[in-house]
């Protein structure tokens, strides 16, 4: 991802964040990660690490112990009427399984950078394949 950035497939398509719309914050051992591509028709990823313990590999799901989660984002705002916007969220982990993993391969006083792939899941059972994820972005 270029700096400021988090880039991904979703299912096959591009997506990337704009630097503006796009933080990571550490608060205690946690890491959240987010970035939206801005506009009245904008989505996001946010991906958070509730046990963060320094470089490495975190998996999304897999275990009754594991707290980390991710998640796709699509609104479409109506600009005539706001109170007529939509919203989805694709949720991961869904079930028991391991859906994915965010691997963090940097981290600065000032920087984060890493990448990641999940599969997740709507409320009306669809699913969403986020693939080719990485994010280089400054900290707050």
């Amino acid at each position: 991802a270029a700096e400021g950035t988090i880039t991904a497939k979703i299912d096959g398509d591009g997506f990337t964040s704009v630097e503006m719309a796009t933080f990571a914050t550490i608060s205690g051992g946690s890491i959240q990660i987010q970035g939206n591509t801005g506009g009245t028709s904008s989505k996001a990823i946010v991906m958070t690490i509730t046990s963060y313990d320094g470089v490495g590999t975190y998996p999304i799901g897999g275990g009754a112990n594991i707290f980390n989660v991710a998640s796709y984002v699509e609104t479409e705002v109506d600009l005539a009427n706001p109170t007529n916007s939509n919203v989805v969220t694709w949720a991961a982990p869904y079930d028991d399984t391991q859906v994915g993993e965010i691997n963090i391969s940097e981290l600065t006083d000032s920087r984060i950078k890493g990448t990641f792939h999940f599969k997740a899941k709507n409320a009306d059972g669809n699913i969403k394949n986020i693939t080719e994820g990485s994010f280089n972005i400054n900290l707050q």
